[in-house]
């Protein structure tokens, strides 16, 4: 399979070169020329395999020559062994509505799902090539830790992982910052999860810089991680088939998770909707509802993991909606970066309205959907997975409804005291990092001292 730019469709790269560089040299992101679709048939074949098997299936048709059939086996195998549910994932009925829970991996979040993936790639390929590469990463708060677990003690790897300085969950830090082995640095970046994720894109932009320390990213624009979470889409679909329609509701801030499901209704699996969850950081909703893509500040909340306002993965779409144009999508994303804004034409908002839906919560919906579900159902949901679940009551879709829970209760306690004053605990094999010191620095939200930083930190075990 080749691969294009969304900016630059004249020029094809392969999956190793998708994969490395995260981001294209001209500042797009990676999309695949065309898209394996299944057939009914084919879709009929596929629906008894179990996670892993299926993994295999969906996945490799992408990585081209990147590794054998049987090389993609034993990496699917290992990167999912470390997972608490023999399926990697488990659904859930709650009522009327299923819940997918996802958060079942070393760090509580579906992020894993991917990440695990993405470690075992990347050990590949430098045994291959004899390479050493450097991670630079930003988070809002789970993709840091599950990057770092996953890449954690690899030989001629680092990572280095951005995260906004007390803008995330005491337990999210410390998954991050108490993980001991040498090929690890935290950075807590003072500013927003926004700023973070700009200063990373402005390193991969610099690329006197980006060459000299073989950067690489596993931020949720890397294509990779996108085919990893579309595979969820197709089991959770064979596990609930029936005549009836099937909709997801999917907390999202940066717009992959749902993209990956939209990447699976493109390869054939009859989805209806998609419903874009978001918290009162609502970018997403107001471009899906109204057609206005206008980033505003960034407000602190319960679901942190969310708040953002420029959401990465957003640029897939809008080359889909512009016919893949790449010049136009080019023209659009200057735009964005310029004035921070783009209204979406009303031809355009009926292409959007035939996959996606989307709400908005607030701050008291949150916890109160939290306190309902418990009372209800007495089970727990974290304040992200909560807003998907309350997301349901928005809106008015009949069939199969899905919510996609991406992490563990256990991750938010404040959100969970204040909503039903219980103290959500950590499983019993993660207890010990809340009593581990931590180890990270604070850097300010400058560009060249964050790059200083990285190259006096840089060592090769």
């Amino acid at each position: 399979m080749k691969y294009i730019s969304t900016r630059d469709n004249s020029k094809e790269y392969s999956f190793e070169d998708v994969f490395i560089k995260g981001l294209a040299d001209d500042g797009g992101l990676f999309i695949p020329k065309e898209v394996k679709k299944y057939s009914t048939e084919e879709l009929k074949s596929l629906s008894s395999l179990g996670y892993q098997d299926l993994a295999k299936e969906i996945i490799y048709p992408f990585i081209g020559d990147f590794m054998t059939v049987n090389e993609l086996s034993d990496i699917v195998d290992k990167s999912y062994s470390v997972f608490r549910k023999d399926n990697v994932v488990d659904l859930i009925k709650l009522g009327d509505t299923k819940i997918l829970e996802l958060f079942h991996g070393p760090t509580l979040a579906f992020k894993d799902i991917a990440m695990q993936l993405l470690g075992n790639f990347y050990e590949h390929y430098l045994k291959k090539n004899n390479k050493n590469i450097n991670v630079v990463v930003a988070t809002s708060g789970d993709t840091g830790a599950a990057a770092i677990d996953a890449i954690k003690g690899k030989k001629n790897m680092n990572i280095f992982v951005l995260h906004p300085h007390e803008k995330v969950s005491l337990v999210q830090r410390k998954l991050m910052s108490t993980v001991k082995e040498k090929n690890v640095f935290n950075i807590a970046i003072e500013g927003n999860f926004d700023d973070c994720q700009n200063l990373v894109k402005s390193m991969f932009a610099d690329k006197e810089f980006s060459n000299s320390i073989n950067m690489s990213g596993v931020n949720s624009i890397n294509w990779a991680r996108i085919i990893a979470q579309a595979v969820y889409y197709f089991y959770t679909y064979f596990q609930v088939h029936d005549k009836r329609p099937i909709n997801f509701s999917v907390p999202t801030g940066n717009f992959g998770d749902v993209y990956a499901g939209y990447l699976s209704k493109k390869m054939g699996l009859p989805i209806n909707k998609f419903i874009v969850a978001t918290n009162k950081n609502d970018i997403l909703h107001r471009a899906i509802s109204n057609g206005n893509y206008e980033a505003e500040s960034v407000s602190e909340t319960n679901s942190p993991s969310m708040d953002i306002q420029i959401a990465s993965n957003f640029e897939r779409l809008i080359y889909d909606l512009n016919d893949c144009d790449d010049d136009e999508t080019t023209k659009i994303m200057h735009g964005i970066k310029k004035k921070g804004k783009y209204i979406i034409s009303k031809d355009k908002m009926e292409k959007i309205n035939k996959d996606f839906l989307s709400t908005s919560m607030s701050e008291k919906e949150i916890l109160k959907t939290i306190k309902e579900v418990h009372t209800k159902y007495d089970i727990v949901l974290d304040p992200h997975s909560a807003i998907g679940f309350g997301s349901l009551d928005k809106v008015n879709l009949e069939g199969n409804n899905i919510v996609l829970a991406t992490a563990h209760p256990c991750k938010f306690p404040e959100a969970i005291d204040k909503s039903i004053g219980i103290k959500s605990e950590l499983p019993d094999e993660l207890k010990y990092v809340m009593g581990e010191k931590e180890n990270y620095d604070i850097v300010s939200n400058n560009l060249s001292k964050t790059q200083q930083y990285i190259k006096e930190k840089i060592k090769w075990n």
